[in-house]
């Protein structure tokens, strides 16, 4: 186990994955990824690892794949698009987090605001960066079509950098309307969760993921 993911059984999956199982793929990464995430709190740090992890797992197992017809490059785009899936939720997170601490009266110029403003932004250089070291430690065989993704993915963006840009300035309208609003009393409260921040985004995370297997769990119930 890297980062709490485990990497042989990805390396297993890439390796032995047919052109037809892109979808099941994807899947399976965003599963894995959020799945380590909501393991540890929502740090730069551990969400770094966790990327870092399952793109190396993806990057070896694509390698060792010799089945017939299969398309390196959108094996791993699909990867790739796996974790952005999960940090999609990881965005989330903290956006409803950081909305928790602005109703709480939390001020833009706290510390610890800006911090985690700061690092939502940092979520789609972070995804760049676990695919750059990927095809680092690829060698030959796969630095070509790891660039070709990478190159594809900053032209376009990706889904969470695009919604962490998007929350990111909500936040901050949201913020300056709560001290135009004066919520002094809030402040105390605020400042003892922004102490906990990480904790708290981890916790959010959490119920998002049981409240979405609930409502699976609900939909399949209807069906007769």
């Amino acid at each position: 186990m890297k980062a709490g993911i485990d990497q042989t059984q990805l390396i297993e999956m890439f390796a032995n994955a047919t052109a037809k199982q892109g979808e099941q793929l994807r899947k399976t990464v965003h599963d894995v990824t959020l799945g380590a995430l909501q393991g540890r709190e929502m740090t730069l740090k551990n969400v770094r690892a966790v990327l870092h992890s399952v793109a190396q797992a993806a990057s070896s197992g694509a390698m060792q794949n010799a089945g017939p017809k299969v398309d390196v490059e959108a094996m791993l785009d699909t990867a790739v698009a796996g974790m952005d899936d999960a940090l999609l939720k990881a965005v989330e997170a903290n956006r409803v987090a950081l909305e928790r601490l602005t109703d709480q009266g939390a001020d833009f110029q706290d510390k610890q605001m800006k911090k985690a403003l700061s690092d939502l932004e940092k979520f789609e250089d972070m995804l760049f960066s676990s695919m750059k070291k990927a095809s680092e430690g690829a060698g030959a065989q796969l630095a070509g079509p790891w660039n070709q993704v990478l190159e594809k993915m900053q032209v376009k963006g990706t889904a969470s950098g695009t919604q962490a840009a998007g929350a990111a300035q909500d936040l901050v309208d949201r913020m300056q309307s709560a001290v135009r609003d004066s919520r002094a009393a809030g402040m105390k409260a605020a400042q003892t969760l922004a102490q906990s921040y990480a904790a708290l985004v981890s916790g959010v995370l959490i119920g998002m993921s049981d409240a979405i297997k609930a409502g699976g769990v609900s939909g399949g119930s209807k069906k007769k």
